[in-house]
């Protein structure tokens, strides 16, 4: 079956199979950046933005997305830069497995909420699964972005 979509702006056409999921087309395309830790929806890794809201690519099929516009880390880099190097500065890439899922979810999450405050981030940001950092530095990392954009402390 022939699917037709936007990734990254750029359109898009693949042959997939019924079962094919949009995690697995994503990698085949090229989006590295797209991880798959649990294939049950439990980590966040594999975390893109399908018609701007965040899913988790290893629940959607492929044949989903036809018509859609998908964004992955590749696609959100001048978005996701500033975020990074906050991550970076905080210490709270150590492995980086979970970073790109993280990221995408944080570019999201600046882009829907309007009002942002330490609980919103929690709850938002609570699909993500870390197993080096204990979060700290991550939620340090995101206080000092969201104070750099939006000029608030949370």
């Amino acid at each position: 079956m022939v699917v037709s979509f936007k990734l990254n702006g750029i359109k898009r056409e693949a042959i997939v199979e019924a079962d094919t999921t949009l995690y697995k087309l994503l990698r085949e395309l090229g989006c590295y950046s797209v991880k798959c830790g649990c294939e049950t929806t439990n980590c966040g890794l594999c975390t893109v933005i399908v018609n701007n809201k965040s899913v988790l690519s290893c629940a959607v099929l492929a044949l989903d997305v036809d018509g859609a516009e998908i964004e992955t880390l590749e696609g959100l880099e001048s978005e996701a830069l500033e975020f990074g190097l906050c991550m970076a500065d905080e210490g709270s890439e150590q492995c980086g497995f979970c970073n790109t899922g993280f990221i995408v979810n944080v570019v999201m999450m600046m882009r829907e909420l309007d009002e942002i405050d330490r609980e919103s981030v929690k709850k938002y940001l609570a699909g993500n699964l870390c197993r080096c950092t204990g979060y700290q530095g991550q939620l340090r990392a995101l206080e000092k972005f969201i104070e750099r954009k939006r000029g608030i402390k949370i």
